[in-house]
């Protein structure tokens, strides 16, 4: 009887843990379930994928909390609510979470980083018989000075726990503002490495994780790529040594659906080291290319100028094969 006395109230208890964890979850409009990030690659299906997502902010959720909890970047979200207030949403706001994405302009394979859009798609290898199908992570870039760097690479390993060694640069801005940094960081809560890094064939840039996840989907990194814990944690396991990567610069990107050309558009990349923003095809030569899958597509350009100038994120139709 004692026993079973005991079983009965460890599951009163775990009951009451559920119970206030929903409670929570409802009260702050926070999805406790994540995110599906893998999509399907069908030639029918063309060159969106994903689906917009709507969620109900909290009375003290921010667009960071609700980006965060849905593992979206706190930029793309942000673009793609313009008239909510970032800090103080308010209980009851209805608030878009960009998961429709149209695919960059690269090989779809291997893994494709677009520093504009702030997110990193990988393409794992299929087997015979299996639909090709694509993750899409958030991700934080270069910031300034640091931006990074527009090259085709390859994974070159892994390493979980990785102590940080601090560039001369690094240490004398940490050094100008009076925080100094040591020679070597250890593997801990301190290191803003995380627990994983992929590394690249460009020295000293890699794939990695943070202990800061507020700073995911910004431009705040000194050049290297930055995700969330549990998303590198997942690449790290999954992607082989040899894999291709793709980092390429697209603020505009074009692609078919259904008949429907789709244009998505993100804002600029702020700072000035090598005049980022130029190395980004223009809108024209973007959808040019895009038009060549479909020669009879009428483009409705009123509404170009309109997505162009929205700058959301969001891909929107701005034509159609008549």
């Amino acid at each position: 009887m004692h026993q079973i006395a005991l079983v009965l109230l460890a599951i009163y208890f775990f009951s009451l843990v559920i119970a206030i964890a929903s409670s929570f979850a409802a009260s702050s409009g926070l999805a406790m379930e994540e995110r599906s990030n893998k999509f399907v690659l069908e030639p029918a299906l063309g060159d969106v994928v994903g689906q917009l997502e709507y969620v109900t902010a909290g009375s003290e959720d921010t667009l960071l909390d609700i980006g965060r909890a849905h593992k979206y970047g706190y930029d793309a979200v942000r673009a793609a609510n313009p008239e909510v207030d970032a800090w103080a949403p308010g209980e009851g706001t209805k608030v878009t979470l960009p998961g429709q994405h149209v695919l960059p302009s690269a090989p779809r394979k291997g893994i494709v980083i677009n520093v504009s859009e702030k997110r990193l798609y990988y393409y794992p290898p299929v087997s015979r018989g299996q639909d090709p199908v694509v993750e899409v992570y958030a991700i934080s870039v270069g910031r300034g000075d640091w931006s990074t760097p527009l090259e085709i690479t390859k994974v070159t390993g892994r390493v979980k726990d990785p102590a940080w060694f601090p560039p001369a640069s690094v240490r004398a801005e940490h050094e100008a503002r009076g925080d100094p940094l040591p020679m070597r960081v250890p593997p801990g809560p301190d290191n803003p490495l995380g627990q994983y890094i992929l590394q690249l064939g460009i020295p000293s840039y890699f794939i990695h994780g943070t202990n800061r996840e507020n700073g995911i989907g910004m431009q705040v990194t000194h050049g290297c790529i930055r995700m969330y814990p549990v998303d590198i944690e997942h690449l790290a396991h999954k992607v082989k040594n040899g894999t291709e990567v793709y980092i390429v610069n697209q603020r505009y990107k074009a692609g078919w659906q259904d008949g429907v050309l789709y244009l998505e558009v993100h804002p600029p990349l702020e700072g000035t080291a090598g005049d980022i923003d130029k190395t980004s095809r223009s809108i024209t030569t973007t959808l040019a290319e895009a038009k060549k899958a479909a020669p009879g597509v009428v483009i409705n350009w009123d509404e170009v100028w309109r997505v162009q100038a929205l700058e959301s994120g969001v891909p929107m139709p701005v034509g159609r094969v008549m």
